[in-house]
């Protein structure tokens, strides 16, 4: 059986989250509120970045000055699709952070009624499938005897990718194959167990830091798989998203919002030192920062808010099933917005 320490973190992580969630948010203001007060929802790694610039330096605030708005911005962090999409649903959160996956199956879910819908990239960043497991040098060496860590069981851009990855490996009646062997653990908790060995944590679909970080503390570990091959080519695989009712009665606080991420991007290009040690500060991250430094300078990683190459992905969860109805385009899953019109 999987260790029962990791077991228990796998099985409620997400739902203790979304309800801690839920109940400070509802506690605090309620499902609704005035324009001036946004509630963002991030996870764990470097793909959130942008958004710790925009914290440190009080980005949005700064916007928000200039659209003639005082913003008070509520920080939470989660773990996994599931725990961020329950709650920007309960009304715990205003913006939500998570993976291009969850964004589609809730884009999916509410069409027509909260109409959720992408606001804009992190950036484009490569993830990786990393293994421990010496047996294992692609996706088909996987076995029972592996679990393999991701931040949301079937949800997660990881999942995603990885059954996207398997129906080109097998063929789409067999985009599943490899979920019985996944569970659902924290970046860092699974970083761990890659770097320590010895548990039935055998790979993790991460992203940067933690898996430069694991692939540097663990001689046997290696990346199995590499997003940007089974997608063919840089994409955005980490997005902000919310709901259609709070864009349209916050126009000044989303226009703050993204403007604040655009200049966040902009100084996260230009300043890839100044990023890592705003990185290490905000997250109180215990990281070498010459291999953040080297994450950060990595050509493959790329800080804009535009998102790129997130149509494959929503083109395969259709036709597999994992969302009932068909996007045309990019489009349709994220809103019309200048700072975005050139996506994909």
């Amino acid at each position: 059986m999987f260790p029962s320490r990791f077991t228990a973190r796998a099985r409620g992580w997400p739902r203790k989250l979304a309800l801690l969630a839920l109940g400070a948010g509802l506690a605090v203001s309620g499902a609704a509120h005035a324009e001036g007060k946004l509630r963002i929802a991030e996870q764990f790694g470097v793909v959130y970045l942008l958004l710790n610039v925009a914290r440190d330096q009080q980005l949005i605030e700064k916007h928000g000055k200039q659209q003639g708005v005082d913003i008070k911005v509520e920080w939470t962090q989660l773990s996994g699709g599931a725990a961020v999409n329950d709650a920007l649903l309960s009304g715990a959160i205003d913006i939500a952070g998570a993976g291009v996956g969850p964004l589609l199956t809730l884009w999916d879910r509410t069409l027509g009624k909260q109409n959720v819908r992408g606001v804009a990239s992190l950036g484009n960043f490569p993830y990786y499938l990393v293994s421990n497991n010496p047996k294992v040098k692609t996706i088909a060496d996987f076995s029972e005897k592996d679990r393999i860590a991701l931040p949301a069981v079937t949800v997660s851009v990881q999942s995603r990718v990885l059954q996207l990855a398997a129906a080109k490996q097998w063929g789409d009646k067999e985009f599943n194959r490899l979920d019985k062997w996944t569970v659902a653990v924290p970046h860092p908790d699974a970083t761990a167990a890659i770097i320590s060995g010895g548990t039935e944590i055998t790979g993790h679909f991460a992203n940067p830091p933690f898996q430069e970080q694991e692939l540097a503390g663990n001689p046997n570990a290696r990346i199995v798989l590499n997003s940007y091959d089974v997608l063919g080519g840089p994409s955005s695989a980490t997005v902000l998203y919310a709901t259609e009712k709070f864009r349209n009665d916050n126009p000044k606080t989303y226009r703050a919002f993204v403007d604040a991420l655009a200049e966040a991007a902009k100084f996260a290009s230009a300043n890839p030192e100044a990023a890592a040690d705003l990185y290490v500060r905000v997250n109180k991250a215990k990281i070498d920062r010459a291999l953040l430094v080297k994450v950060l300078k990595n050509p493959q990683v790329q800080f804009k808010v535009t998102p790129q190459n997130t149509f494959a992905l929503a083109e395969f969860m259709h036709r597999v099933g994992a969302i009932r109805n068909q996007p045309k385009s990019w489009q349709d899953y994220f809103f019309q917005d200048p700072a975005t019109a050139q996506g994909s």
